[in-house]
């Protein structure tokens, strides 16, 4: 119904320092996630799923693999009017700087989303996971009258100082907002969640960052008014509160950002779970990726459990538990892999490759023989050697070495990393 009134707007994110090592030679969207899929996948599947096909992802940092991605993996018919085109930050005769923020970001690209036809703008950030309609929100936005909307999800006392917190009126829409309060000041900002959400004690309404604008707003707002504004959260919604419709839509549904190192483990393990809150099998919610025609699994002689095992994956592993295996991974004789992920490789090595590297003492691509890793993240194209053993835990402090990198008790092993025969960490 609003699919051709919409275009979507998919903020690719700054540095992502809380991500490193991951985000070292990529972006956060960029960051390969559920093994087989990159997180940008998520808002982009999301808007398809959603009618939606017009979609635009603001890149600046690290982004040439989040480029080649968007360009390998989402092109529309000749016949439709869909496109999801990439803008990266560029020095014109009007800016000469790189986007300052999210807003700033949206204001420096508008010369080019303005030239297409709509009435409402889509903004989305590229590094959320979760599975929402925007049709609903934007029916909610029109039946409402609204000129922003935000999309919100209630929590808890732990989370609440970690979002931007806002109260709405019985018609839903938002009178106050607070960017990330104090704990002691969170009393004042409890709200009528539902009766379900306040048995679990999620009491507190936090913005999803994803909003919905008028286009003349939004374009008053970014090339008027707040001109020298640059971010959304931080200025340009608190400040529209007393003169705007700003409505609240609430989302009950599963959504987490993934804003470091341990929520993109949980998130990842969640997967496995039976019956998991993201559903990745689910024919009306289809996640998106690149087809890369890989060949089917094999798997000799390993008992599996609760697992995902992504395809093309040679996979000889005595025993793999609550974990995450990527595209093309291979795992030697005798090797245990429990609650870890590990992203798999980008290329086969042939068995000539396999030889010369052997012969120069270098492991081969994927993870040896008699092998325990546990509480691991094993960034793509790493090489592990035999006899390694690598156990993450609360016993490990933060610390950032050469092959790997300890955050909240997980070992991330960094992308292409070579852990030789017998490494113990």
């Amino acid at each position: 119904m609003f699919s051709k009134s919409v275009v979507a707007v998919i903020l690719g994110g700054g540095a992502g320092s809380r991500l490193y090592p991951l985000t070292s030679t990529r972006s956060k969207p960029a960051v390969p996630i559920a093994g087989k899929y990159r997180l940008v996948d998520i808002p982009i599947s999301n808007c398809i799923n959603s009618n939606i096909n017009r979609m635009f992802v603001l890149t600046q940092y690290n982004s040439a693999s989040l480029n080649k991605h968007i360009k390998n993996t989402y092109q529309f018919s000749a016949f439709s009017s869909g496109f999801v085109d990439i803008l990266a930050a560029e020095q014109t005769p009007e800016s000469m700087g790189w986007f300052q923020g999210t807003a700033d970001a949206v204001r420096q690209s508008l010369k080019h989303i303005g030239n297409n036809d709509f009435e409402y703008v889509l903004i989305l950030s590229g590094d959320q996971l979760y599975q929402m309609d925007f049709r609903e929100m934007l029916a909610n936005h029109v039946a409402k009258n609204a000129e922003i909307s935000i999309a919100t999800i209630p929590v808890g006392d732990r989370e609440a100082p970690e979002f931007g917190i806002l109260k709405a009126n019985e018609e839903h829409y938002i009178t106050s907002f607070i960017e990330k309060p104090a704990k002691e000041l969170l009393p004042a900002w409890e709200s009528d969640t539902g009766e379900e959400m306040k048995v679990q004690g999620r009491k507190y309404l936090a913005s999803m960052g994803i909003y919905i604008f008028n286009r003349k707003l939004l374009f008053d707002q970014l090339l008027v008014d707040k001109k020298d504004a640059t971010d959304f959260g931080k200025e340009i919604i608190p400040s529209s509160i007393d003169h705007h419709k700003v409505v609240s839509y609430q989302y009950d549904g599963y959504w987490t950002d993934i804003g470091n190192i341990y929520s993109f483990y949980e998130a990842n393990l969640a997967l496995t779970m039976e019956i998991p809150p993201f559903n990745l099998f689910d024919n009306a919610k289809i996640i998106y990726s690149r087809s890369r025609m890989l060949p089917p699994m094999k798997i000799t002689g390993t008992h599996v459990e609760s697992s995902i095992l992504a395809e093309g994956s040679i996979i000889r592993a005595s025993k793999i538990i609550n974990s995450v295996i990527g595209i093309r991974t291979r795992i030697g004789e005798g090797t245990e892999v429990i609650s870890s992920y590990i992203m798999g490789s980008d290329y086969y090595e042939t068995i000539p490759e396999m030889a010369h590297s052997l012969a120069r003492g270098i492991p081969k691509i994927g993870i040896g023989e008699r092998c325990y890793i546990k509480n691991v993240i094993a960034d793509k194209d790493c090489r592990i050697g035999n006899d390694v053993s690598i156990t993450g835990g609360t016993h490990l402090p933060d610390s950032d070495h050469s092959l790997y990198a300890v955050k909240d008790g997980i070992v991330v092993i960094k992308k292409g990393a070579v852990i030789p025969d017998g490494f113990v960490l």
